[in-house]
């Protein structure tokens, strides 16, 4: 299990450099996987510090259990790992009696092993059940139940909204159609029925048909953004002084939610230079440490194709905050 849960870490050199983590620090993973950014922190916090992992996936938890017990006791930080979504970061903390800490990352996106296990249903390249839940233990609801139950226009706003899918509209006429013969379980049919509405012209440009569908259902299924939003504001207020909070993400719309919430809570000053005393009382509560997203490598990039899109933003909250 571990090996299957053993994949290269996005941009792991730059996210430990703006975690900043030392010896006895507190460091919080939101997104565990198999460990694979919490293997190299974990040997920095040391036998003094304390490790919070925390994953939807089962297996990934013990997965990376597994890899994290492999390191000497000695030299092995206390590890708590939990079982859930990083959107109830609040009662997980709590529940993992940690005064605060002193480093988190969230890592976002789908791992390697679940786009990899056709039995997930996240890939439009392998054909399994439309599932898509990150928790598939959970019972809630799963692409297929979204694809053969919301109307056109509600198939339409998650295709579009969560996706910028031009083609959104007939993509979702196409989908209540081929429900009405028979319910559509597969990817292999939902590609199919993608295929099927979008032009051959515009198919032959900008990557797979499907691709953009299947992420949107992916987020929706899972209810990714509310989940981001609310986990960076627990995030921020579970930080120490000067702790660090590092985000990494894969499209467009999770960094647009880290980038405005990163502006929000670093509230600066907006007085002109020149005037002596701040007369706006706007007061921040963290400092950004990266202006513009850092990027993978191009070395990164061929070594592993899958970091491709990967942005990485930093801050640090404040010495003295005014929450």
């Amino acid at each position: 299990m571990t090996n299957e849960y053993r994949h290269t870490p996005v941009l792991l050199a730059e996210c430990l450099e703006y975690l900043n983590l030392k010896t006895q620090h507190t460091f919080v993973d939101t997104t565990l996987g198999g460990a694979g950014h919490s293997w190299e922190a974990a040997k920095r916090i040391g036998a003094g510090g304390t490790l919070v992992g925390i994953d939807q996936d089962q297996a990934a938890l013990a997965a990376a259990r597994e890899r994290l017990e492999q390191i000497p006791a000695q030299a092995r930080p206390d590890l708590e790992l939990f079982h859930g979504n990083f959107a109830h970061l609040d009662e997980i903390c709590v529940q993992a009696e940690i005064p605060g800490a002193d480093a988190i990352l969230f890592d976002l996106g789908v791992s390697s092993v679940q786009i990899d296990t056709p039995s997930r249903g996240f890939s439009f390249k392998e054909n399994g059940p439309l599932d898509m839940r990150m928790d598939s233990g959970k019972r809630t609801k799963n692409a297929a139940e979204i694809i053969n139950t919301y109307n056109a226009a509600d198939l339409t706003r998650v295709i579009r909204d969560y996706s910028d899918e031009k083609w959104a509209s007939r993509i979702a006429d196409f989908i209540v159609a081929a429900r009405q013969k028979k319910p559509i379980e597969t990817s292999e049919e939902l590609v199919e029925v993608i295929k099927a509405a979008i032009p051959a012209s515009a198919r032959r440009a900008g990557g797979h048909p499907a691709k953009r569908t299947f992420q949107a259902l992916r987020i929706e299924t899972n209810s990714e953004l509310s989940a981001l939003e609310q986990g960076i504001e627990a995030a921020i207020r579970w930080l120490n002084p000067k702790g660090r909070l590092v985000v990494v993400s894969y499209h467009s719309l999770e960094d647009r939610i880290v980038k405005e919430a990163f502006a929000r809570f670093a509230n600066r000053c907006t007085c002109p230079p020149d005037l002596p005393v701040c007369a706006c009382g706007k007061k921040p509560i963290v400092e950004l440490l990266t202006r513009k997203p850092v990027l993978p490598s191009a070395a990164e990039v061929e070594a592993n194709p899958r970091s491709r899109s990967a942005k990485l933003r930093a801050a640090e909250k404040c010495a003295e905050t005014f929450e």
